[in-house]
C-alpha cells in the first residue's frame, strides 16, 4: 500500500500503462508525494486493483490500449473532467512481443512494437499539451530503454523504437519550452512481469553484469520520474537519464 502523508500537491500526472511494473512504482512515487493521478492500462480488472491500492480517493484508472486514439482522448478528458488539470504526462506504456535478430523481423510486428512504444506516446504529449500543458506549463517523462542508447541483440525492434522515443524527446522538448519540460529515463533490466523473460531463472547471473550487483526495482524508476517531474529538476530539457545500476561502466575496455 502507498504511503501517502494527506499533504496534496495540488498537481496531477496522467501515467500510461501504471496498473503494474515500472508504470506502477512511478505512480507510487507520485502519490506518495501529494499527487493525483490518471493511469491506464489494457487489462480492466488489474487496473482497478491499481486504483485501489494506490488510493482510489486520490486516483482514477481509464482501461484501454495505448495506441488507440479514441483511448488517448478519453483518458486526458477524464483527467480534466476528475481533476481540471493535467500537468505531468509519463509515457511508459510499451510492448515487446518478439525476441530474434532483426534480420528476420516480420515488418508487420515491427509497425506494431512503433505503434504503441512511440506513436502513441505522440499521440499522449499532443492532447495534454492542448489539453492543458500550452497554456499552464508542465512536464513530461518518456520511459525509453537502455536497448534505445545502444545495440540491443535478440530485441532490436524493441531498441529501435526506445531511440525513437529518445528522439521524441528531443523534439518535443524543443517545441514546448520554455513552459513544459520533455524528458527521457533509460531503464536497464528492471524486474518486472514485462522484464521477465531477461532474467527468469538467472537473475543472479543477469545480476552479476551490474556493477551495484542487483536488477532494478520499480520504485527506482519511481524515484527518478518523481525527480524529473519536481521542482529541484526544473532546468532539465530533452534529457535522457540513465538508470542502469552501472551497467555502461562495463562497456569499456577489459
Amino acid at each position: 500500500m502507498t504511503t501517502y502523508d494527506g499533504n496534496d500537491s495540488g498537481k496531477v500526472a496522467l501515467i500510461t500503462g501504471a496498473s503494474r511494473g515500472i508504470g506502477y512504482g512511478i505512480a507510487e512515487a507520485l502519490v506518495a508525494r501529494g499527487d493525483r493521478l490518471c493511469i491506464t492500462g489494457r487489462n480492466e480488472d488489474t487496473l482497478k486493483e491499481a486504483v485501489e491500492r494506490l488510493g482510489a480517493d486520490r486516483v482514477i484508472g481509464v482501461a484501454g490500449k495505448a495506441h488507440d486514439e479514441a483511448h488517448q482522448a478519453l483518458a486526458v478528458e477524464r483527467t480534466m473532467e476528475a481533476f481540471g488539470r493535467v500537468d505531468f504526462l509519463v509515457n511508459n506504456a510499451g510492448t515487446n512481443p518478439v525476441f530474434g535478430p532483426i534480420a528476420d523481423l516480420d515488418l508487420g510486428v515491427a509497425r506494431k512494437v512503433f505503434e504503441t512504444n512511440v506513436i502513441s506516446a505522440l499521440g499522449f504529449a499532443q492532447r495534454t499539451w492542448h489539453a492543458w500543458q500550452k497554456e499552464n506549463g508542465g512536464a513530461i517523462v518518456n520511459i525509453a530503454s537502455i536497448a534505445g542508447v545502444s545495440a540491443s541483440p535478440f530485441i532490436g525492434a524493441y531498441g529501435m523504437s526506445k531511440a525513437a522515443m529518445v528522439n521524441l524527446t528531443l523534439q518535443l522538448a524543443h517545441e514546448m519550452a520554455p513552459g513544459v519540460r520533455v524528458n527521457a529515463i533509460a531503464p536497464a533490466v528492471v524486474k518486472t512481469k514485462f522484464a521477465q523473460a531477461l532474467y527468469e531463472g538467472r537473475e543472479q547471473e543477469a545480476a552479476a553484469a551490474y556493477p551495484l550487483g542487483r536488477l532494478g526495482l520499480p520504485e527506482d524508476i519511481g524515484g527518478a520520474a518523481a525527480f524529473l517531474t519536481s521542482a529541484q529538476a526544473e532546468w532539465i530539457t530533452g534529457q535522457t537519464l540513465v538508470v542502469d545500476g552501472g551497467m555502461f561502466l562495463n562497456a569499456g575496455v577489459h
